[in-house]
């Protein structure tokens, strides 16, 4: 992870490089390698078509540096993808115990086969509750997706008592969700939390007065897209075009 603390060192510049494959899916890389090699000797068309399967998997396991801003009023989007949803709900149940009652704004960023698939705290602090659910596998662009579908909670309290809860849940072809955390572990913003393979979404909960800075149908890019900062709600309005 990135730092830059001294604002003279932002003149210097940055290059561009490969994003590494994560270690969750090197094996997976592995294997589909070792598949297309054997294919080729078979039929070297279909060789050559599982080739193009094995990048496009090394591609969905990547691992790109993000830079996160350090600014502790800032919520950092934990998930890259598209803005589905934005909505008043009310926290999970697995949640409320740290969350509070009352209603929330639920940010839903969804999470194509093509999109990284790291997720990211959105803000610092400590890690309070982890809470996993079985459950089904829906279309994760469907509401009921986050109340029926396998999921995984975080709460994560930063400065002053304030505490984030967001939600990794399982899509259509979602098989496993991974944490790379635990509760009582302290995370930086923009840290990775964890995992999920293939396809999937993650919801947010912005607590009371904060509202979102993001759109229906914006991108989002973990760990760097500012998705609120607390206290502030911008009652941002947008035309697609």
């Amino acid at each position: 992870m990135a730092h830059i603390d001294n604002p003279d060192s932002q003149l210097t510049a940055v290059k561009w490089r490969f994003p590494s494959v994560h270690p969750e899916g090197r094996k997976y890389v592995v294997i589909a390698g070792f598949v297309a090699l054997l294919l080729h000797f078979i039929w070297g068309p279909l060789g050559w078509l599982m080739a193009g399967v094995t990048l496009w998997v090394a591609a969905f396991f990547r691992d790109p540096v993000r830079t996160t801003p350090s600014d502790p009023r800032l919520i950092v989007s934990p998930a890259d993808g598209l803005v589905t949803m934005i909505t008043r709900v009310p926290a999970p149940p697995e949640l409320r115990a740290e969350l509070g009652e009352g209603e929330f704004t639920r940010v839903s960023i969804f999470m194509s086969v093509f999109d990284v698939h790291i997720n990211r705290t959105p803000i610092a602090g400590v890690v309070r509750r982890i809470a996993y659910v079985p459950g089904k596998f829906l279309n994760a662009d469907l509401d009921k997706a986050s109340e029926d579908n396998e999921r995984q909670h975080f709460v994560v309290e930063g400065e002053g008592g304030v505490k984030i809860g967001f939600t990794q849940i399982a899509g259509l072809v979602a098989k496993r969700i991974l944490s790379f955390v635990r509760e009582g572990q302290k995370v930086a913003a923009g840290e990775r939390i964890g995992l999920i393979r293939f396809g999937s979404r993650v919801d947010v909960y912005l607590p009371a007065g904060t509202g979102s800075r993001l759109l229906l149908g914006q991108r989002a890019i973990a760990g760097e897209t500012i998705l609120g900062e607390l206290g502030t709600d911008p009652m941002m309005t947008g035309t697609s075009q």
